[in-house]
Formats: structure tokens, C-alpha cells, sequence
């Protein structure tokens, strides 16, 4: 095969816990605390979405604005969006995720982190795990001086996030026929990118996964 990919969901796959409140809460912390009481609201905003009162996308715009705000000047953002990624790779990476990237590496795969969560802080992640791309959630602002709570295009989310990853594949020139693909992702929602890949693990899964990955004969790899 010409190309050889390796795509990794991140939250709970590649690191033990989701990165995404925590990283709302760092930068409330770091740039303005008083947001901080503002976190009930955020979990009422939760229970809007399982009561399908808002939808996923909406959720992740609205929680923004609360604790981070709705315009924020990029330059004021970065340092605490760097320091946020250093917190995660000290104390939130699965070891043996680090040791199946590598491996992935040797074996001449092109590294890919495919994720809901925000490119925003996903790019510092990869950018310290290794990563050669990046498919993620993009700000509608995301090349602006100001970040804006509003997600561009679509959330990099089940469906979603396999018409990313092919939108990126035709980007790079990379045909389907000539790829060869492992996938990762502890979730069901990855099904869909689980299903497009020669090679899918179900990593550290939760129960529909494994359930579903036992049925298809896809390998599990549980990962400390």
C-alpha cells in the first residue's frame, strides 16, 4: 500500500479521562475565576442535552461561552492553552497508548488524532504526543485574532468524524484503495471510523463497544 495511516480518537482512548471540562476549567481558572460559579450552569446544560433539549454541537458552543467567554483574544488564550497541554500529557496519557504510537511509528505508519474535542488544544496534545495531523472540531474562527464560542462546519463527532477523516484523505491525495488503516477508539460512537479501517481496536472500550467489537471480531486492547 502507498499510504499507511494510524488514526487515534483521543479522549478516554489515548488519554484515561475526556480533556474537555477540564480544559474549560483551566482557562476559567487561569483567566478569569470568577467563571468558576458559573459551572452549575454547565451541568444544566448537560441535562439539556440528555433530555435532547440541545444538540451536542450547541452544548459544546454554550459551556464555551460560559467559562471561557464568547470572544477571546488569541494571544491572551494561547499560554494557558499550551500550559492545559502540558497538564495532560503530566498526568493523562495512557502509557500504553505512548507505546502503540511508537510502535505505529516503527512501523511506518502516518500518525492521525481524529477528536470531538476542540483543535484549539488538540494541536499542543499532538503536537507533544507526535502526531503528524490533526482531524478535530474547528472554532469558526479558528485562523483569527479573536476565538469565538462557535464550532465551524460540523462537530468531529460518529458520522461526522469519518467524513472528516475522508474530506482529510482527499485533501492529502490519499486514495482509499491505496491506504492501509488502523483505528483506535474506546467509544461507539468511532464505529463508523472503526468500520472504514482495515485494522480497527476497540481500546479501552466501554460496553456497546465491546459488545460490538466481540460480534465483528475486532481485536481489544485494553491499555494502562
Amino acid at each position: 500500500m502507498t499510504h499507511r495511516l494510524a488514526i487515534y480518537d483521543m479522549d478516554r482512548t489515548v488519554t484515561f479521562s475526556g480533556t474537555y471540562t477540564g480544559f474549560l476549567i483551566h482557562v476559567a481558572r487561569a483567566m478569569a475565576p470568577w467563571r468558576l460559579v458559573l459551572l452549575p450552569c454547565v451541568l444544566l446544560l448537560m441535562l439539556a442535552y440528555v433530555l435532547k433539549l440541545v444538540t451536542r454541537q450547541r452544548l459544546k458552543e454554550l459551556n464555551q461561552a460560559l467559562m471561557v467567554g464568547y470572544n477571546v483574544e488569541r494571544a491572551r488564550l494561547m499560554p494557558h492553552v499550551e500550559s492545559y497541554a502540558d497538564k495532560v500529557i503530566a498526568t493523562n496519557v495512557r502509557q500504553g497508548a505512548l507505546a502503540q504510537i511508537a510502535q505505529d511509528r516503527a512501523d511506518g505508519y502516518r500518525l492521525v488524532l481524529a477528536t470531538a474535542s476542540y483543535r484549539l488544544y488538540v494541536e499542543p496534545i499532538a503536537r507533544r504526543l507526535g502526531f503528524d495531523a490533526v482531524i478535530a472540531t474547528d472554532h469558526l474562527s479558528q485562523d483569527l485574532r479573536y476565538v469565538r464560542a462557535k464550532i465551524a462546519g460540523e462537530n468531529c463527532y460518529d458520522t461526522g468524524k469519518l467524513r472528516m477523516i475522508k474530506a482529510w484523505m482527499a485533501a492529502q491525495a490519499i486514495d482509499r484503495g491505496q491506504a492501509h488503516i488502523r483505528a483506535y477508539s474506546d467509544h461507539v460512537s468511532d464505529a463508523p471510523m472503526l468500520e472504514y479501517a482495515d485494522l480497527p481496536f476497540a481500546a479501552n472500550p466501554h460496553r456497546r463497544l465491546a459488545l460490538l467489537a466481540a460480534a465483528r471480531g475486532w481485536p481489544r486492547v485494553d491499555w494502562d
